[in-house]
């Protein structure tokens, strides 16, 4: 069984997420800007699903509570442009691409586990938190 990532290797991978967060930051915000991609989505309704994104080590987990959320009301949206499927379709494609180009840049040290899947959730959690940051703000700070 594969070691967990060195100090090193994580210290590496910080920096590559550091330089890709103004992306997360505007993929998100466009995302939510989308209004009609969604219903009254609220604050805590997305705090959950970065407090699952932040408890769990798999993306499919992620995606799976968001469908589950779709199938419980309107909130998220319905059908493949919610909010709910640009996240999932973002994770499926965006996510994926950038956390491959991260971990090709890393080592390879057959000691370790392979780094993508720590990235992939280490970049959703950040893009998630944006969100729900951003959030608070549509919800609150613009329209006073």
């Amino acid at each position: 069984m594969n070691q967990p990532l060195k100090a090193k290797q994580q210290l590496k991978i910080q920096r590559a997420i550091l330089q890709v967060e103004d992306k997360l930051v505007t993929a998100i915000q466009n995302a939510l800007d989308d209004t009609q991609s969604y219903g009254k989505l609220e604050e805590s309704q997305f705090r959950n699903l970065l407090e699952v994104a932040n408890t769990t080590e798999s993306t499919e987990v992620i995606k799976n509570f968001l469908r589950y959320q779709v199938g419980r009301d309107e909130k998220w949206g319905r059908g493949k442009d919610s909010l709910a499927e640009k996240i999932i379709s973002y994770i499926k494609s965006d996510i994926k691409e950038i956390a491959e180009k991260i971990a090709k840049t890393i080592p390879d040290d057959t000691e370790t586990e392979k780094p993508t899947n720590y990235i992939k959730l280490q970049l959703i959690r950040r893009y998630l938190g944006y969100g729900s940051r951003y959030l608070v703000y549509k919800r609150k700070g613009q329209s006073a």
